[in-house]
């Protein structure tokens, strides 16, 4: 079997014999699969109405189990915004109903992030759409690779977590 990245392979070889290309062997095509998987990711999101960044910060709160709710900085760690991004969409959430401000019981001067029940059905319906279009960018790999892909690709991902 052949693919895209290995006529990619066999030009530059042929045109730079002198470098090592098998780099692009791995990179090129998880980046191939990296954009299969955001036009997934986007289609799973639209069909509930909702963008990647407005999936991200439902999907936050939706993970942190009952009420539903965490404090903006939380959800900066979780999300990986600046704070004046997480701030314009919390606001843009909340003008959509599909979260709320309330306030800390223990810092007077904080306020907690709820999901409304809107949010929570929005984000639920995305992530099943979104696992369903996953699943069928994997179903040319048993579940035995799939397993040891995703280990393999968690030894590469790790590093650059932990900075």
């Amino acid at each position: 079997m052949s693919d895209e990245v290995d006529r990619l392979i066999e030009a530059w070889q042929r045109e730079r014999p002198d470098l090592d290309v098998s780099p692009m062997g791995v990179l090129s095509r998880v980046s191939r699969l990296a954009r299969h998987l955001d036009l997934a990711r986007r289609a799973a999101f639209a069909d509930s109405e909702l963008e990647s960044w407005e999936f991200d910060v439902l999907s936050a709160l939706r993970r942190s189990g009952e009420p539903y709710q965490l404090s903006p900085g939380r959800l900066l760690r979780e999300t990986l915004v600046t704070s004046g991004t997480m701030t314009n969409r919390i606001d843009r959430l909340a003008h959509r109903a599909l979260v709320e401000r309330l306030p800390d019981p223990s810092d007077r001067r904080g306020v907690q992030v709820r999901l409304t029940p809107e949010g929570r059905k929005r984000v639920d319906a995305a992530l099943e759409e979104l696992l369903r279009r996953e699943r069928d960018l994997l179903s040319a790999l048993p579940a035995k690779d799939s397993t040891q892909l995703a280990a393999l690709l968690r030894t590469l991902v790790t590093p650059f977590d932990a900075a």
